[in-house]
């Protein structure tokens, strides 16, 4: 069943760099997901250390921010120490949440047609609804968007 502005999302746990991670342990708490293709390529590292940078004014605004791409956990972990990212990323190797949030699409790379994620921004109010969602991010003043729709809530 696909996700819908101003309806809940579905309950679902996944392997994270902190553990098991659960999305209903965070009800009470606004949630942003981020979806981005890689670790360590520069669109992804930009995003991550924009949301990393602004960590401290999403605390204060009451919101948990969590990455989601395809790579393994083990890819996860180096990437989160080298850029010292303070929040989990969840390694969603066999697509489960790349699916329910619809963000696989087929792209264009060096002229050919491949299956990837679409850079893609969630945000979940406190109740578990979905309130905003961002499909095919650019990274530039993405954060910030985020920043101001999460302090608006």
């Amino acid at each position: 069943m696909p996700i819908v502005l101003d309806q809940p999302i579905p309950d679902f746990t996944a392997e994270a760099t902190d553990g098991a991670f659960s999305i209903t342990a965070l009800r009470g708490q606004k949630v942003v997901l981020y979806f981005y293709p890689k670790d360590d390529t520069p669109g992804c590292t930009s995003e991550s250390i924009a949301f990393r940078d602004l960590f401290a004014p999403f605390t204060q605004a009451g919101a948990v921010i969590v990455g989601i791409s395809r790579d393994s956990l083990k890819s996860h972990e180096a990437f989160k120490a080298k850029y010292a990212l303070p929040f989990e990323l969840i390694a969603d190797t066999d697509e489960a949440l790349c699916t329910l949030f619809d963000v696989i699409k087929i792209k264009k790379m060096y002229g050919k047609a491949v299956r990837g994620v679409e850079r893609s921004t969630f945000l979940i109010d406190k109740r578990g609804g979905l309130r905003r969602e961002w499909r095919g991010v650019k990274v530039a003043g993405h954060v910030e968007a985020v920043l101001e729709a999460v302090q608006s809530l």
